[in-house]
């Protein structure tokens, strides 16, 4: 029997996103800090078979989702999955069992990092096959913490910094091709914490507003949107995390409604 490899794919917190410019081709050039963080998808590989199963694991806490209006998008199947993407670039056939615990949808590059183990599992580390499955796959590859540039596929690995911080994702789904456009019509805001896009998101998907004002009034402090969205998030101490995450838990059941919080740490590199 064809041994199974066990992978790790992190989810990664974009903790700050500058929009620097727009390629004639439409691809927007960015400056952005990433780092990998202890939230992942896992992923079982048996190499020579065929076939993707995809176990949804997230752990939601709160209501029913039809409570928000909007829920996620189901993962895609077959050939539109990262992951089999990912082992048509490299040219190899595999059977593979993802459990999926980073959500669909939320800004995290859940499916960009089930891409990219699937790249360091085949040893394919270039960064221009990488970036041909998306633009957070190149820094994926590489995880820990780095500064990212152009249209993605520049990562500039930075010292390691640890820290912790309190995720709540709503079961919503932000397009982030939509949310570049909306930037575009608005003419290019700069975010005034630190992320580029948020205006935009908020145009793309307004109830992020409704969340955004939710985690203030619990927290006693305005959250940072991460990436395009839809996840909000503070960093604090672990201690302050931890009962943070715990009061987030408490509203979001309290209004019925469906998010995921998650108290994280940044991990090392990959």
């Amino acid at each position: 029997m064809p041994p199974v490899d066990h992978l790790r794919a992190p989810a990664k917190l974009t903790r700050a996103l500058r929009v620097v410019g727009v390629r004639p081709d439409g691809y927007h050039l960015l400056e952005a800090e990433m780092a990998t963080i202890d939230l992942a998808d896992e992923l079982e590989i048996e190499e020579g078979s065929d076939g993707l199963e995809v176990v949804d694991e997230v752990a939601w806490v709160g209501g029913d989702s039809s409570q928000t209006g909007a829920a996620r998008s189901p993962f895609p199947l077959g050939r539109e999955n990262l992951v089999s993407r990912a082992l048509a670039a490299v040219d190899r056939r595999a059977r593979v069992r993802l459990l999926k615990r980073v959500p669909a949808g939320a800004g995290l590059g859940g499916g960009s990092s089930d891409a990219a183990a699937v790249l360091r599992w085949a040893g394919a580390l270039d960064p221009a096959v990488a970036v041909g499955l998306g633009a957070d796959v190149p820094f994926c590859v590489v995880g820990g913490r780095a500064l990212v540039r152009g249209v993605g596929e520049l990562v500039e690995p930075l010292a390691f910094e640890a820290f912790t911080a309190v995720l709540v994702t709503p079961a919503l789904t932000v397009s982030t091709p939509a949310v570049y456009r909306a930037w575009d019509v608005l003419g290019g805001p700069t975010g005034e914490h630190g992320n580029d896009l948020e205006q935009a998101a908020f145009v793309v998907e307004p109830r992020l507003r409704w969340w955004r004002d939710m985690i203030t009034a619990v927290a006693g402090c305005e959250p940072r949107l991460a990436g395009s969205g839809g996840t909000w998030y503070l960093e604090s101490d672990p201690e302050v995390a931890a009962h943070l995450a715990a009061e987030l838990q408490g509203a979001v059941r309290a209004e019925h409604v469906q998010g995921l919080v998650v108290a994280s740490s940044s991990t090392a590199h990959l």
